[in-house]
């Protein structure tokens, strides 16, 4: 699915959106509609938080959400990334950046979802491999393997997965290979979870609720199904279901709490802070730190690889390593990054991107707000709230991350491990 964006005749010409767009793909005239190359658009979506009259819309799955509910036969499970229990509660009078996610949990089963699970659980398992990638990695390129590829980078966002498909094929070896939470999440819950509960896939109905335009462009990589039949079935943003809930006279502010279904697991610190810039790296960084050093770090706030800057190299004391680190969000702050490391200027053992401005808090799927940038700060504090409040803090801690490779897995990285939680990049032509 190429067209996940459409420019629709209520465009003004105003340009806002080319002016945001990062890889220059929306062409038109001043007071004209414009048009997207949807062969170099990466679908990363921040044209759409900054169009005065809605003139750009998504592929909207919410019917066939609402269909699904009804259908007796179908079993529907959601999964919510973790930026979105930070944003979704503005819509409803709550304080930008408050966590929501036990009032979201009630008014999901209000409408009729089966089981509310959290996207952040996978982002636990994401971690534990895609740490251990790294460990691997730089062990391998310390000990002076000349085939080792640095520096590693996190592949979470799908924006940036298609940006580099496209255009650094040169590079696709350093992304690491592990699939992003959304869908590891998905492939332990039709591969593992379902058949526990004797569900046949085909009635499983998985849905992702997400702040983020381009995983409905990753959910329908074919790489990703089995028989035609999708992990993630289909992707609801933050935008969207805020309007089901209004819709249906759902108000969170009026709700009680109630928990989200941790049949699957619960979530750490490490997990929760993958929605905000820097938060990849970072929890991948607590857990390859304790690892390659044998001690957990004195303090696992790593504040080096904090900060709302669109290009920033930091340093992290690992025993006898020093790893140079470097983050970036936003595409074209991206493009000056690879560029260094492509012609050899900057040297990085590991590299966090995300194609949106402040990480997944400023997604394209999230609710339109006035003064951005400080929204957007207050949503990743929500983030780093929740962090410091969790009872453990670095993902290989987690019980049931560890009770998973026990039963299923063996250990990160394993061949089994690969095969359920690994993906593989594709060259894109965009001429």
């Amino acid at each position: 699915m190429e067209n996940v964006l459409t420019i629709t005749d209520k465009c003004i010409g105003c340009t806002a959106c080319t002016k945001v767009c990062p890889v220059d793909c929306i062409n038109g005239e001043r007071k004209s509609k414009h048009s997207i190359d949807f062969k170099r658009c990466t679908h990363c979506g921040q044209c759409i938080s900054v169009c005065p009259v809605d003139a750009i819309i998504t592929k909207d799955y919410t019917n066939k959400f609402l269909n699904d509910l009804k259908n007796n036969e179908k079993i529907v499970i959601t999964q919510m990334a973790p930026a979105v229990r930070v944003s979704i509660g503005e819509a409803f009078g709550f304080d930008v950046g408050l966590n929501v996610e036990k009032k979201l949990a009630t008014a999901l089963r209000k409408i009729g979802v089966d089981y509310v699970f959290d996207t952040t659980w996978a982002a636990d398992l994401t971690i534990t491999e895609e740490a251990t990638e790294l460990q691997q990695r730089v062990e391998k390129y310390i000990s002076g393997d000349k085939d080792v590829k640095l520096p590693i980078l996190t592949s979470c966002c799908p924006s940036w997965v298609k940006f580099i498909e496209q255009n650094y094929q040169d590079m696709l070896e350093v992304p690491s290979s592990v699939k992003s939470p959304m869908q590891i999440f998905a492939s332990v819950a039709k591969n593992i979870w379902a058949k526990e509960k004797n569900i046949d896939r085909k009635n499983l109905v998985s849905v992702a609720i997400m702040p983020c335009i381009a995983k409905k462009y990753e959910s329908e990589r074919k790489e990703f199904s089995k028989d035609d039949n999708y992990d993630v079935d289909y992707v609801i943003t933050t935008r969207e279901l805020i309007k089901i809930f209004e819709e249906k006279g759902i108000n969170l502010m009026e709700l009680e709490d109630s928990e989200i279904d941790n049949v699957m697991g619960d979530y750490t610190g490490a997990g929760m802070i993958f929605g905000r810039t820097g938060g990849v790296i970072e929890a991948a960084t607590r857990t390859a730190v304790t690892k390659m050093t044998g001690k957990v770090p004195e303090n696992i706030e790593f504040e080096q690889l904090r900060g709302f800057e669109g290009f920033r190299s930091a340093k992290v004391c690992c025993g006898d390593i020093t790893l140079k680190i470097g983050v970036t969000h936003g595409l074209k702050e991206a493009k000056k990054m690879l560029d260094k490391i492509r012609s050899g200027e900057e040297f990085y053992h590991a590299i966090e991107i995300m194609a949106c401005t402040g990480g997944c808090v400023g997604g394209g799927g999230q609710p339109k707000v006035k003064k951005r940038d400080e929204v957007l700060i207050k949503r990743a504090e929500g983030l780093n709230k929740i962090d410091r409040e969790c009872k453990f803090r670095r993902s290989e801690e987690n019980p049931q991350i560890i009770a998973l490779y026990e039963k299923y897995l063996d250990y990160p990285m394993s061949k089994k491990a690969h095969k359920l939680l690994h993906t593989t990049y594709f060259p894109k032509n965009i001429d």
